[in-house]
């Protein structure tokens, strides 16, 4: 009788969960697999959206021979190695800064939080302005500071718009970090900090052979995170920059975006869906790869540090 009881409870448990798991796979069938699907079934044909013909490899004799898509993924991981270089340390100093329990420091969380709630066309805008060659915040504070002779044209020269760009996606991505570190603070015991003050350990012996080794498992996360996010980033170029000048900051999302919904401003003037999706199964093979490669190095990495 045990047994046949036990064997109901489990059944019923194993109903019970898939009841609840339901939702989330209807979900993500409906807003993941079918548009995969939906994208997967135009890239041998050239679609603008009311007629489709059958191109066979054409779209792909195109990507390989299209020096703009590779141009743009060029510019993408040089987007994301800048992103990534000034975004996790910025993120991990500030979060142990703030973790300090100072007065205040709730004020500051909030502070350096709030740019993640803001739209990225909004922030676009906003950068738009700060970093516009007449009038623009940036160039008025840098000549009050007389760090400049004459205003930098930020988002109308191939020297510096990169770095408007870079500036405007730590700006705005900075405070999901810190919160995750701070996170992972959080979870470290207070024993270990204090058997460290014990031994004589200084604040940077403190940080270093403490807080960062014990951090290891939340910094992992963070950086897949921001790898995939830096790779995926689009919108706030396309409204900073529009991936100019000469293409100088065009990402390979917002070329495909081009290539999709076309665009007065710039070359492409027609949706061209099907060589779009085929762009974007690529980009998704890109990104992909990446972080395969990266999870493959952290793998070696533990291995190397237990």
């Amino acid at each position: 009788m045990a047994n046949q009881t036990k064997k109901k409870s489990g059944k019923g448990d194993s109903f019970s969960y898939m009841l609840m798991l339901l939702p989330a796979v209807l979900m993500l069938a409906v807003c993941s697999i079918y548009p995969f699907l939906w994208i997967l079934r135009y890239v041998c044909y050239n679609y603008n959206g009311f007629t489709a013909t059958y191109t066979g490899l054409a779209n792909f004799k195109r990507m390989f021979s299209d020096s703009l898509f590779w141009h743009s993924v060029g510019i993408t991981f040089e987007y994301a190695v800048l992103k990534l270089i000034f975004i996790i340390p910025l993120a991990l100093v500030i979060a142990v800064l703030l973790n300090l329990k100072m007065k205040g420091s709730a004020v500051f969380r909030g502070i350096y939080f709030m740019p993640t709630v803001i739209s990225t066309s909004i922030a676009g805008m906003i950068f738009a302005f700060i970093f516009a060659t007449q009038n623009g915040i940036a160039n008025a504070a840098l000549q009050a500071l007389h760090l400049i002779k004459s205003p930098i044209p930020w988002l109308n020269s191939t020297d510096f718009v990169m770095a408007a760009v870079t500036i405007l996606a730590v700006w705005g991505g900075l405070g999901n970090y810190m919160l995750y570190f701070i996170t992972g603070m959080n979870g470290i015991s207070t024993d270990v900090y204090e058997s460290a003050k014990i031994d004589g350990a200084n604040a940077f012996q403190t940080f270093f052979f403490v807080t960062l080794p014990m951090l290891a498992p939340v910094l992992k996360v963070v950086l897949m995170l921001a790898i995939t996010s830096a790779f995926k980033d689009y919108e706030a170029i396309m409204v900073l920059s529009k991936g100019g000048p000469g293409n100088r900051s065009m990402v390979m999302f917002l070329y495909i975006y081009n290539l999709i919904f076309g665009g007065t401003n710039t070359s492409v003037t027609q949706a061209q869906i099907g060589y779009g999706a085929l762009l974007s199964v690529m980009a998704a093979i890109i990104v992909g790869l990446v972080t395969v490669v990266y999870m493959f190095v952290s793998k070696k990495l533990d291995h190397i540090t237990d």
